[in-house]
């Protein structure tokens, strides 16, 4: 633990950035498989699951989580899959 107050305040503002940082991935990750296996199910709802992945992937690139490159691969992926059926 830092002796430094500044120091201090920062190891906390980092701790909470994390855990938002961790939950906005989670909810990406989960928003994507609920999509596929809704996909593979043939389920009516499968649209609109792929519409929140898709919002789901481009918050995660827009606020840094992941790099740009992978949320064009993981977008270009699900689409793939949504325009098989």
């Amino acid at each position: 633990m830092p002796q430094i107050k500044s120091a201090m305040k920062r190891v906390k503002t980092n701790e909470k950035a994390r855990d938002l940082n961790a939950g906005q991935k989670a909810a990406m990750r989960t928003a994507v498989k609920k999509f596929e296996t809704a996909n593979t199910a043939k389920a009516d709802d499968a649209q609109a699951l792929y519409t929140e992945a898709i919002r789901s992937i481009d918050m995660a690139a827009t606020k840094g989580l992941i790099h740009a490159n992978k949320a064009a691969r993981d977008k270009s992926r699900l689409t793939k899959l949504n325009q098989a059926d």
